[in-house]
């Protein structure tokens, strides 16, 4: 990726079409700031333009994915405003939604791979990856409102992979689940028991999607979130004029006739 910045709290990294975005505070598991957030925000913004990048790989250094919110950081408030003035804090905050939105309407396909803790804002990050991989024995959940406050942005990418009342339930315990009931609930696809499994299914994944062209990647990404979002006959309007689109294109000549000749398409590396 080209001209990419020396981050501060994060990695990004480019190899072979694939990005790996790696939260990088690992002294305090991988804890998000604003700082950060405006990082990660930057990053996300970066590999929606980059026509290279295929598929993302979020990760956390050191053994866990992010421990949410950094308490630390959440001391130094400033003051509350005056009557009908903005709250100060509301942007700073609002912001992550932003991330969380630009990073769920990515084009390129997104895998999270969740090892040790991962919990409130990063669980948020890693309900909009289109394939979750988790370490059994990781550790998921919401623990905000222990703490008297809430995971505000994530709630409804969060409601969305797991539905709204196991979600309550995730919300109003604030109990940590492991990686085995994460899948169980359909908060991950995928759960490995040790390291190696988690590796082999990751690259197992990586190699899958790259088998998959891009533009039609990116085109069922969004009829996707459109069933979510418009009425069924106006998706199906779109969803017919998109594969006429990707009929026409050349990468459905350059698919099929692969496919014909018995060899892999141009896109596979």
């Amino acid at each position: 990726m080209k001209d990419t910045p020396e981050y501060e709290t994060i990695t990004l990294e480019r190899a072979g079409g694939v990005s790996r975005l790696t939260l990088a505070r690992p002294d305090v598991l991988n804890a998000l700031t604003h700082a950060m957030m405006a990082e990660i925000g930057d990053a996300v913004d970066r590999i929606s333009r980059d026509g290279t990048s295929r598929v993302v790989v979020l990760r956390g250094a050191g053994g866990n994915f992010s421990a949410g919110g950094d308490l630390n950081a959440m001391k130094s408030i400033p003051p509350a405003p005056e009557p009908g003035e903005e709250d100060p804090l509301y942007p700073l905050y609002r912001q992550f939604g932003d991330v969380l939105h630009t990073l769920d309407t990515l084009p390129q396909a997104v895998v999270a791979v969740l090892e040790g803790a991962a919990v409130g804002g990063g669980l948020g990050m890693a309900c909009c990856a289109d394939v979750v991989i988790v370490h059994a024995h990781a550790k998921l959940g919401i623990p905000e409102p222990r703490a008297g406050f809430i995971p505000s942005q994530m709630i409804p990418y969060l409601v969305r992979r797991i539905g709204s009342g196991r979600a309550r339930n995730l919300a109003i315990t604030s109990n940590r689940i492991n990686g085995r009931e994460a899948h169980r609930i359909g908060l991950a696809d995928h759960c490995c028991e040790d390291t190696d499994a988690l590796e082999a299914i990751l690259a197992d994944t990586l190699k899958a999607i790259l088998h998959c062209a891009p533009a039609a990647i990116a085109t069922v990404k969004g009829l996707i979130a459109e069933s979510e979002e418009q009425p069924l006959k106006a998706v199906l309007d779109a969803a017919g004029a998109a594969l006429v689109e990707r009929l026409r294109s050349p990468d459905a000549v350059e698919g099929m006739t692969a496919f014909l000749e018995k060899r892999p398409p141009r896109w596979v590396p």
